[in-house]
């Protein structure tokens, strides 16, 4: 056993694919990252399932899709489906698993097959665990001194880390992986999780990676804007997601885009304290690496933020696979443009381990020979529902609420600027793609479609409600908060929610 490659899997929570030196992105420096890809695949059509955190990692664990797993919206009680997870089936062919930072399972302390969890969950103590990170400031004599920052969780204000950067969250979680590794139980092979926070808000980056852009001379890209963000009378969900920037100046927007970039390169250079305990541990070369993230972000681009869209900054996730030194299989300075998901990183993993992949499992190995024909994405329900159909070059974006398709091809638009849904030339492939999106269809979704075309839902003007939480602030842990059961107010409250 102690031959198995050992497997070391890699999330971050907002990473958009796009977002590396080697996609060809003008500002972000991602020197690691970029070698990480050398080393290996790439993977340049790589999507998220559902582009929100919790439902995006019952797939990861479960190599299930929303359908199965049933959760397309933020189920946050939700308890992982009943089948085999990626950890326990590790841990059934003799691995040792263990995570490191954002699990972002319920209840919290549900270690979901792996042998032990080191818990970073963003200060969600009102499900009643303290979680690890927490409990680590808590040691240095920060007690609950961690949201003095006063930056919400999800929201774009920005500013710099103000404790000592040893304290940051993504040393934090590097940190914690290091010594995992060092433990490592020599007659057995391993699978470890290490999930970082971060770029999610708040935007909190060491002022170091701040100063490293500003001193490098770095010309921050502009976000760019589609000429079918100025339509008339959008949809509702559009209006929720053009709301909720409209109010940020063109100087807000440059200063969250810096902070986020500036998280990123924080964490790519703490990658090379793993990496480098790896090879001292003499782990390496036996050690495949996947590198991922649950969803992108939109950081203004179209004139909206954050996820829960399928527009390519938030739906398109980065897909790194890295093999064990002179593994053919996997190769290296490759780009690979087939059609995959989080729901294929459980089977590719199992396949280069030689470990039976369970029959609950939906997606494939990503270094079989199989192809899809479409790739289906789907988020929320009722008025904010989307959905996705993409084929590997032209992709259907569809919100329910006002009947609303954007059509877009990839290959010759890659920021999707022009929306071709109505463009004569292309009616063929938009009732092609409405249709396989009918295929898809279930849960209530059904009565979207009558004789045979999709009708959707009557369209409705958005009305902001109140932000009674501040986007999910949090607030004072010390003494820690007690448990709540009332559900956290979305930022984008109103009369239908």
């Amino acid at each position: 056993m102690a031959e198995h490659p050992n497997v070391l899997l890699i999330s971050t929570d907002h990473w958009p694919a796009s977002f590396f030196g080697c996609a060809g992105h003008p500002s972000i420096q991602t020197p690691t990252l970029d070698q990480i890809a050398a080393n290996g695949i790439r993977f340049t059509n790589s999507y998220a399932e559902c582009p929100v955190c919790i439902p995006a990692r019952r797939t990861l664990m479960t190599g299930t899709t929303p359908r199965t797993h049933g959760d397309r919206v933020f189920s946050e009680r939700m308890p992982m489906p009943k089948v085999p997870t990626m950890a326990q089936t590790f841990r059934n062919a003799g691995y040792q698993a263990y995570a490191v930072g954002k699990l972002h399972v319920y209840p919290q302390r549900d270690r979901i097959g792996f042998d032990e969890v080191i818990l970073d969950e963003e200060g969600r103590q009102f499900y009643g665990v303290v979680d690890d990170y927490e409990l680590f400031l808590g040691d240095q004599g920060y007690a609950g001194r961690f949201f003095e920052h006063a930056m919400s969780n999800n929201e774009y204000s920005y500013r710099p880390w103000f404790f000592p950067e040893e304290l940051h969250a993504t040393n934090w979680a590097s940190n914690q992986i290091c010594r995992i590794l060092k433990r490592k139980d020599p007659t057995r092979p391993a699978f470890w999780f290490l999930s970082y926070r971060h770029p999610h808000p708040p935007l909190l980056p060491v002022q170091q990676y701040l100063d490293m852009y500003r001193d490098m001379g770095i010309d921050l890209d502009d976000p760019f804007y589609g000429g079918w963000t100025d339509m008339e009378d959008p949809c509702f969900s559009l209006q929720v997601d053009f709301d909720r920037g409209s109010k940020m100046s063109p100087e807000q927007i440059r200063g969250a885009r810096l902070a986020f970039y500036a998280l990123c390169t924080h964490i790519d250079h703490q990658l090379r304290i793993v990496i480098g305990t790896l090879r001292e541990e003499c782990l390496l070369d036996n050690t495949i690496i996947c590198f991922t993230s649950d969803h992108g972000e939109m950081l203004g681009n179209h004139g909206m933020w954050a996820k829960r869209l399928f527009y390519e900054n938030s739906a398109n996730i980065p897909m790194l696979l890295m093999g064990v030194k002179g593994d053919k299989r996997v190769g290296h300075h490759l780009t690979d443009d087939r059609l995959v998901g989080w729901q294929d990183v459980m089977p590719t993993l199992l396949d280069l381990c030689g470990i039976n992949i369970p029959d609950t499992v939906e997606g494939q190995s990503m270094l079989s020979n199989s192809t899809r024909d479409y790739f289906y994405g789907e988020c929320d329900e009722g008025l904010r529902a989307t959905r996705m159909i993409h084929n590997g070059r032209y992709k259907l974006i569809y919100y329910s609420a006002g009947n609303c398709s954007l059509l877009f091809d990839l290959q010759e638009d890659p920021k999707e600027l022009v929306n071709l849904a109505n463009s004569d030339d292309h009616q063929e492939i938009l009732t092609d793609l409405q249709s396989k999106l009918i295929s898809e269809l279930y849960g209530g979704d059904e009565d979207w479609v009558q004789n045979g075309k999709l009708v959707g839902l009557p369209n409705k003007a958005f009305k902001i409600g109140p932000n009674r939480t501040l986007t999910s602030q949090r607030g004072a842990h010390w003494p820690p908060p007690p448990t709540s059961d009332i559900p956290q107010m979305e930022w984008y409250s109103s009369d239908d929610d």
